[in-house]
């Protein structure tokens, strides 16, 4: 990796819920659980407390179910038909459910995320830039989706990204390595204790 300057970077966390992780949030309830996305917050924990030690930002990037009319959330259909145990209060704005996990707690930014990429139809480019930050360290979940989406769009906004592979994870691990290796090509690749290493510097 090249040299870390804190004050121009963001760790930037995809979707480390409490509906995603935690045994009492929807995932859980829906039986879509999985020990490598159990056990991300604790490993990038060290990362995050580094960050904000040495100037650096947290953003939270956190997947959002936007009520709608009545107060059903508003799915789509694709994830309607892959999560159908989907309810009322999953993922709800200011919810328990929606909220980072303790572990990683507190973000300086929450972005509301309504899709895959934390960039589509957020302010999470806007922040950015207000804040000169151009370089990204990504983790959360899940490889092949949220983190995948967002480092492509990162690319596209010729905003430096670096994705830590560790701190990353799929629901298998060949989905997660596949998606890796598609995501070389417009990202960096680097582990949690490289990154580590450069801040140290």
């Amino acid at each position: 990796m090249t040299p870390i300057d804190p004050t121009r970077t963001a760790l930037l966390i995809v979707d480390l819920q409490n509906d995603f992780l935690h045994p009492d949030g929807a995932y859980a309830r829906g039986g879509q659980t999985s020990a490598a996305i159990a056990a991300l917050p604790d490993r990038v924990k060290p990362l995050a407390e580094a960050m904000r030690a040495a100037g650096g930002l947290v953003i939270s990037a956190q997947f959002t179910l936007q009520p709608g009319r009545g107060g059903e959330p508003i799915v789509s259909p694709h994830l309607m038909a892959m999560r159908p145990f989907l309810r009322r209060g999953d993922f709800l704005p200011g919810s328990w459910g929606h909220t980072l996990v303790d572990t990683l707690q507190p973000a300086d930014v929450v972005i509301e995320k309504v899709a895959y990429s934390a960039f589509y139809m957020t302010r999470l480019d806007w922040v950015l830039r207000k804040l000169d930050i151009d370089r990204l360290l990504v983790c959360g979940i899940v490889t092949n989706g949220g983190v995948a989406s967002t480092v492509r769009d990162a690319h596209v906004r010729d905003i430096d990204a670096t994705v830590l592979t560790d701190g990353c994870a799929a629901f298998s691990q060949e989905v997660h390595d596949t998606a890796l290796a598609a995501l070389a090509p417009v990202a960096r690749l680097a582990t949690i204790a490289d990154a580590l290493a450069e801040i140290a510097r």
